[in-house]
């Protein structure tokens, strides 16, 4: 019988394997705050409440750069703006949850938990206890979070000054943003942002980067369905070469095959 428990720890058991790339990630975030001059309990704090690893990493930069705090919030909320996508994706299944319920799995919410989550939710089975799986994936991903934040903050201010950190940053998004580029419209989307960057790079405020983003969305957004017009003809497609490969021959095909066999 699945009880709360074992869905609990099926959840964290689940998670355990993406915790292995989160974690450098807190670290290096971490470290990198001591270089825009965030305090620790400031940085902490941010793991904490905003709790978005991109949304971090954009925030601490702008910081440094001395953007105002208006851009900065609304530039994190664009960033953010797929936990939309998640939750509404989500929604059908938490709708007998109660508020409080609810409230608590939004907050733990995040592109690794929903990963695990959605998969989970999706299987077969008995779905009045499968919140606790979420429950299970969501509080491991933020333990391991602000557990590698503290980490990067304490090495990072036993780093010099001089060791500027701002390479990580960078090197990090690199990193992020490679591996999701697997179509046309990724593509598209990763080139037009990155050009937009440079060529807005001298607006003030950083105010290029919610320009680049604006518009990496807006072509990705123009370019998404008709990848997924490709792929349903693709399937449609293979279907039909599956069909035909298991259809029955006619008796006098069959015989001239024999025959030909035979011979």
């Amino acid at each position: 019988m699945i009880t709360k428990r074992s869905e609990f720890l099926t959840g964290v058991k689940d998670e355990l394997p993406i915790l292995m790339g989160v974690i450098p990630f807190g670290l290096i975030y971490g470290a990198s705050t001591r270089s825009a001059g965030i305090s620790a309990p400031t940085a902490q704090a941010m793991s904490s409440i905003i709790f978005a690893g991109s949304a971090q990493f954009i925030t601490i930069q702008l910081i440094g750069s001395g953007v105002p705090a208006g851009i900065i919030l609304l530039t994190a909320v664009i960033i953010n703006l797929r936990h939309a996508l998640y939750s509404a994706s989500l929604a059908p299944y938490l709708k007998p949850l109660n508020t409080r319920w609810r409230m608590l799995l939004s907050y733990l919410l995040t592109d690794e938990a929903y990963a695990v989550a959605i998969t989970h939710y999706q299987k077969p089975g008995d779905m009045s206890r499968k919140h606790w799986y979420f429950l299970g994936a969501g509080l491991a991903l933020w333990t391991t979070w602000q557990t590698s934040t503290a980490i990067g903050i304490i090495l990072g201010a036993q780093i010099p000054a001089s060791w500027s950190l701002d390479f990580a940053l960078p090197l990090t998004f690199i990193a992020l943003v490679i591996p999701l580029i697997k179509n046309r419209a990724g593509v598209a989307a990763a080139t037009a942002a990155g050009l937009i960057a440079i060529l807005t790079a001298a607006l003030p405020f950083k105010l290029g980067l919610v320009v680049a983003t604006l518009v990496g969305i807006g072509v990705g957004l123009c370019l998404e369905p008709r990848n997924k017009k490709q792929a349903n003809i693709n399937e449609i497609e293979q279907g039909i070469g599956h069909a035909l490969t298991h259809t029955e021959l006619p008796e006098s095909t069959q015989a001239s095959h024999t025959a030909k066999v035979k011979e």
